[in-house]
Parts: C-alpha cells; sequence; structure tokens
C-alpha cells in the first residue's frame, strides 16, 4: 500500500474558522498592547476576510465588544473602536478608586500561596518585558495587573467589570497620549503586591490609590487620529 502523502493531505485540510472568543480576545489584545487606536473602523467585510469567516460571526463579534463597550456601533456608519471622551476617562478612574481597593480587600482576606506566586510570576514577566524593552508587552501586563487581582479576588462580577474599565483605560491613555511605561512606573506594581503579601490592608489600598491617581494625572487632553492597518494589526 503505497504511503499516504501526509504535505498534501495537511495543505488540503481546511484551516479551523475562529470562534467568537477567540475573535474577541484578538482585538482585546490588540487595544492592550496599543496596536488598535481608539476611533478605528472596524469593517465587517475587512475584518471577515483578516479572520477568514462570516460576516454574521464578525457581526456576533462587534455586537459582543459593543456590548462591552470596547466598540461603538453607529447606525448606517458601522463600528468603530471606542473612543472615550475626557469626561469619560475622568468618569472611569472614579469608577476604579471605588472598585480596585475594594477588590484588595477581598483579595488580602482569602490570599493563599498558590494566589501570592501567580502575582509574583505576574511580576517577574512585567520585569522581563522592561529588561527587554518590548512596550507591547510591558502595556499589556501592565493593564493584565489589575485583571488579575479581581480574578484572584474570586467574584466573577469584579472581573467582568475590570476588564472593561482596565480595557478602557487603555483607549484613554492610546487616544490621551499618557506615556505609559513612565506612568505606571517599574516599582508601583511591586509595592501594592508587596503589600498585598504581608496582608497589610490599609497600606495596599493606598498605594493602588496613589498609582491610579499618577496615571490619571499623566493624562493630556488633546489626541490625533489615527489610521490604523487591520490587517498588520491581526496578523
Amino acid at each position: 500500500m503505497p504511503p499516504k502523502n501526509t504535505a498534501a493531505l495537511s495543505k488540503a485540510a481546511p484551516a479551523r474558522e475562529k470562534t467568537v472568543e477567540e475573535i474577541v480576545e484578538k482585538v482585546y489584545t490588540a487595544i492592550q498592547e496599543h496596536r488598535l487606536a481608539p476611533g478605528t473602523k472596524l469593517g465587517e467585510d475587512r475584518l471577515a476576510t483578516i479572520f477568514s469567516t462570516s460576516r454574521a460571526r464578525i457581526r456576533e463579534v462587534l455586537a459582543r465588544l459593543a456590548n462591552e463597550r470596547v466598540v461603538d456601533l453607529f447606525p448606517q456608519r458601522g463600528a468603530f473602536v471606542a473612543k472615550p471622551t475626557v469626561e469619560q476617562a475622568y468618569d472611569v478612574f472614579e469608577a476604579r478608586r471605588l472598585i480596585e481597593p475594594g477588590i484588595i480587600k477581598r483579595l488580602v482576606e482569602r490570599l493563599d500561596a498558590t494566589m501570592l506566586a501567580r502575582l509574583r510570576e505576574h511580576q517577574r514577566k512585567e520585569v522581563e518585558a522592561r529588561r527587554m524593552d518590548d512596550k507591547r508587552a510591558i502595556v499589556r501586563l501592565s493593564g493584565e495587573f489589575h485583571l488579575l487581582l479581581a480574578e484572584l479576588a474570586g467574584n466573577t462580577a469584579l472581573v467582568r467589570s475590570m476588564r472593561e474599565l482596565s480595557t478602557v483605560t487603555c483607549l484613554i491613555i492610546f487616544l490621551y497620549d499618557a506615556p505609559t511605561a513612565t506612568s505606571c512606573r517599574a516599582d508601583d506594581h511591586d509595592h501594592i503586591v508587596d503589600a498585598i503579601a504581608a496582608k497589610d490592608l490599609a497600606k495596599a489600598q493606598a498605594l493602588m490609590l496613589h498609582h491610579l491617581d499618577d496615571i490619571e494625572r499623566s493624562l493630556k487632553l488633546e489626541g490625533a487620529p489615527i489610521e490604523a492597518d487591520l490587517e498588520a494589526i491581526f496578523q
């Protein structure tokens, strides 16, 4: 029996179509790494081609992102990456100042060795990203730190809220040209983790509030529109 041409079979096999969740995560990552700018038009045809999927699936993706306030949908105009106003930016930081101390309180109360190990591992990744001067990873990991705190706190509603707030914060920082790698100082997260590890709730909460205030103060109130190359972003 002749051997099968595995290379030909592999070439002929159709690629698995990406799920809605996978495409949504691609968009979130592009925003978190500051590759996808606020106000970018997300054309259905273009995205369907990029992700080798149907327009129906892309519409489902865009509806999901709109529900999570990451995308704005306009009748007759289409979908655009959210472009927060200055007032919305201050609302986001106010919400974070109310929510994140509560996340820290819940985390300190239930902290165990496994949770602390995950925090230390995230610290290690942030240090490595800075050592490599990987700006995309620095920005993404900075946002993911806050989401990790919510996940470890063990409240799914808080996780959903923090995912939205962290992602919109990335858009705010991108739009208003805050120097993220500087405003999120290399040692801010380290100090917060150290206070959590020591179960010093008051200190951990104060450090988080100071951290958020520093980022907010770094915001500029003007931002130039940026044309995005979607094909390059999602390669």
